[in-house]
C-alpha cells in the first residue's frame, strides 16, 4: 500500500451527494485543527478559567462548540445553565468536583459527564495541579460568542503539552 499525501480544508458543496436524494448533504474533508491553532479566552477578568476554542459554529458549519476547558489550580466556573443546549465534558487531566443541580460527583482523567439543557452546573478544580477537559456543547446557544467576547489569552507550554498528540513511536 502506497502513502498518500493529504491535505485537510473545508469545502462546501451545494451539489447533492446522490441525484437521487438532494436534502442528503456531501462528505466534505475534514477540518483540521492542531493547538497552536487554537484561541483561549478568558470570559471574565477574575475568572479561574480558560476556554480555548477548537470548533465553533463557523468552522465546523453546525450549531456547536468544541473546545478545551483549562482550569487554574482552585479554579471553577460561576454556576451556570443553558435552556436548549447540552453540555459534554470529557477530562484529559486533572481532578475536581462537578455539580449539577445541586448532586456533587468527583471526577478525573478519563471521565465524561453529560449535563442536560436547564441544568445548573459547575466544575472545579480540586486537584494540585491544571485540570483539563474537552467540553461540546450543541447546540452552540451563543456559546462560541460568549468565550470570544473575553479577554485573548495564550496558551502556555503546560497547556499545549496537554493538548499536542503523542505518538509513542516518535518519543514525543
Amino acid at each position: 500500500m502506497q502513502a498518500t499525501d493529504v491535505s485537510y480544508a473545508t469545502v462546501h458543496t451545494a451539489e447533492p451527494a446522490v441525484p437521487d436524494a438532494p436534502n442528503k448533504p456531501r462528505c466534505v474533508i475534514p477540518v483540521l485543527k492542531t493547538p497552536k491553532d487554537y484561541q483561549a479566552y478568558r470570559i471574565s477578568p477574575h475568572d479561574t478559567n480558560r476556554l480555548a476554542i477548537v470548533f465553533d459554529p463557523t468552522s465546523a458549519n453546525m450549531s456547536l462548540t468544541y473546545c478545551v476547558e483549562i482550569f487554574d489550580v482552585g479554579g471553577k466556573t460561576p454556576p451556570n445553565r443553558h435552556q436548549l443546549a447540552v453540555e459534554m465534558f470529557f477530562v484529559l487531566k486533572g481532578e475536581g468536583i462537578a455539580t449539577c443541580d445541586g448532586r456533587k460527583v468527583k471526577i478525573q482523567a478519563g471521565d465524561s459527564l453529560l449535563v442536560p439543557a436547564t441544568g445548573t452546573h459547575e466544575i472545579e478544580n480540586t486537584g494540585s495541579d491544571r485540570l483539563y477537559a474537552l467540553c461540546i456543547m450543541v447546540p452552540n446557544e451563543d456559546f462560541a460568542e460568549l468565550i470570544r467576547s473575553g479577554t485573548p489569552v495564550e496558551l502556555d507550554e503546560a497547556d499545549l503539552s496537554v493538548l499536542r498528540r503523542y505518538d509513542a513511536s516518535a518519543g514525543a
